[in-house]
């Protein structure tokens, strides 16, 4: 019973660990692209605007409230970039259509050293900011030049400006100490209705990499009280929201997150499937078009990634927020403001994955700065903490192996009378059987599941820290020891995963098999199972399965002698003969 027991348990945290794998993959680093130059990264676009008159010079302290009575036209006289720059990030703007063109976090670097890009690459559609039309195609002050005010200071910022055949219109940005861009945006006159746009996608790929499953890609939201998301594969149409009770909608990825807090002036938002389309020779250049619902595609079409969009629709001229671009920090994104923090989904989980974090930042802050060590060392100290529910389920594996021979008398005897001549069940000699074991469990002062329990008891940490090592974007690029560059990928060569398994053999060796010769097979075959899995998973969970493996045999090791020790004690000594004894004092 117990054997079984304890079976049942194994074989029900194999299968939730391999469903769990299979519903929430871990994504696999990829390697980032140094980011375009502005003139790569804008949009396609002549100088000057078609049909704009001949440039005036800016009105820079002209009010908004002005500037919408006044008919002066208003424009740049050539695509100019500015650029928004402190400790975090490195936004730049082109003043074609003023739109935001590239993102670079100064505080993660990518497989090449360069900062992490943000802003997906394209040539001939909207960048991020930019105004669209209700189809998503450009609106026509994206191919206007507007004039540029900077304003310095410790935020520093920019002021938009246009007015022209297109339309006119202002668009503010200033970049936070915290690394975040708030926004506002004015339209005063257009003869096209517009949007503000967000992605599609975030950072820089190539189309394998977009591929790749492991890529977690998608769009997420909270409205009203309750966060949403969306992954790229799963929405074949718009999803419309309201724009009231919305504090925030965003576009991710496992590690990474653009998302846009709107403040006011939001009607609806808009989150619209697109296709990829390569744009360019470098393979990591795609423009998108969008996804009509129940549309056709072309079979070269079906090979193409697709990814996700986010439209702000309108209430009125004028449309103001804040927005935030960086890794998904658990601290970060609580210190920023409105609930961002709940990106970072560990689900029911979280109230323990919350606190390993935060251990795992104290040990990386006060014991070593290496997060592999600090894995070992966290490890460790959760080995420690279990330690008395381990003890509890030594004794109690212990004592029902000491009334193992007494329970199969028991099941021996019962055997014939479990079914009848003619094969049917008894459930009569059944309940006697089971009574007559209970009663031998109260007899010798046996818990049933006290062995069970302790295991049970450790899953939920056991999967909290799964959780957490595949999605803490602190382990992003950090390296171990040796090869391992990157705690959140695969082991290239497929060491480690190959080592933990061995020491899983190594365990299973040290306790003992159960009777039943089935049970046996199925225990003996789960470190090839792990194994096989493992090998695809990121390094920092292997890693802790290692390590908890290694603690696992030494404590089983130092179960085993006690046990033995216990045994040898209990033995009566055996009497010496009394030939052998004169034979030996003769």
């Amino acid at each position: 019973m117990d054997n079984r027991r304890l079976l049942v348990a194994a074989v029900l945290s194999v299968a939730i660990l391999l469903v769990w794998q299979a519903l929430f993959p871990p994504p696999k680093p990829l390697p980032q692209a140094p980011p375009a130059s502005a003139a790569a990264s804008s949009p396609a676009a002549p100088a000057t605007p078609s049909a704009a008159p001949s440039p005036a010079p800016a009105q820079a302290g002209t009010p908004a409230a002005e500037t919408a009575v006044d008919a002066t036209p208003l424009a740049a006289a050539a695509s100019e970039p500015v650029v928004l720059e402190n400790d975090l990030a490195r936004a730049e703007f082109s003043n074609l259509g003023a739109q935001l063109v590239s993102l670079q976090l100064k505080e993660k670097l990518a497989e090449d050293g360069s900062p992490v890009e943000l802003v997906q690459r394209r040539l001939a559609t909207p960048h991020p900011f930019a105004l669209v039309t209700p189809e998503g195609t450009a609106h026509p002050l994206d191919a206007a030049l507007f004039t540029i005010e900077r304003e310095g200071g410790a935020e520093p910022s920019v002021v938009f400006r246009y007015r022209g055949a297109e339309g006119s219109a202002e668009k503010r940005f200033r970049l936070r100490g915290n690394g975040g861009i708030d926004f506002e945006v004015r339209v005063e006159r257009s003869d096209s209705a517009w949007r503000l746009l967000l992605g599609p996608g975030i950072r820089v790929r190539k189309q394998d990499e977009l591929d790749n499953r492991f890529n977690k890609r998608a769009a997420a939201w909270s409205l009203g009280g309750k966060v949403e998301a969306t992954d790229v594969k799963s929405l074949s149409e718009p999803r419309v929201l309201p724009g009231a009770g919305l504090r925030w909608i965003g576009l991710e990825d496992t590690y990474f997150l653009s998302a846009l807090l709107p403040a006011s002036g939001v009607g609806e938002v808009r989150v619209e499937p697109v296709l990829l389309v390569p744009a360019g020779s470098d393979g990591k250049t795609f423009d998108a078009r969008a996804l009509v619902a129940g549309e056709e595609l072309q079979p070269d079409e079906k090979k193409l990634p697709h990814d996700l969009r986010v439209l702000l629709v309108p209430s009125g001229a004028e449309m103001r927020g804040a927005s935030f671009w960086g890794a998904k920090q658990y601290d970060r994104l609580a210190a920023f403001g409105g609930g961002l923090e709940e990106s970072v989904r560990w689900g029911w989980l979280g109230f323990l994955a919350r606190p390993l974090l935060r251990s795992l930042q104290w040990i990386h802050a006060h014991i070593t700065t290496n997060y592999g060590w600090g894995i070992v060392l966290l490890t460790v100290a959760l080995k420690i903490l279990l330690l008395p529910l381990s003890l509890s389920a030594f004794k109690s594996m212990r004592k029902m192996q000491q009334l193992n021979p007494k329970m199969q008398a028991i099941r021996e005897r019962y055997r014939p009378k479990l079914r009848d001549k003619q094969g049917r069940y008894n459930a009569d000699a059944q309940r006697q059987m089971n009574e007559e074991i209970m009663g031998l469990y109260r007899a010798e002062g046996v818990n049933p599941a006290g062995g069970c329990f302790p295991v049970v008891v450790q899953l939920p940490i056991f999967f909290a820290f799964y959780q957490l090592l595949s999605t803490a974007v602190e382990l992003w690029r950090s390296p171990w020891a040796l090869w391992i560059h990157d705690l959140t990928g695969p082991d290239p060569y497929w060491v480690l995963p190959i080592v933990m398994g061995l020491s899983q053999v190594v365990q299973q060796r040290m306790t003992p098999p159960p009777p039943d010769p089935i049970q046996r097979r199925m225990i003996q075959a789960m470190p090839i199972v792990f194994t096989i899995f493992s090998l695809g998973f990121p390094v920092g969970l292997v890693l802790y399965w290692l390590t908890n493996n290694v603690l696992s045999i030494g404590q089983q090791a130092i179960y085993n002698s006690i046990r033995e020790r216990a045994e040898h004690a209990a033995e009566p000594e055996k009497p010496v003969a009394s030939g052998k004894r004169g034979k030996k004092g003769s």
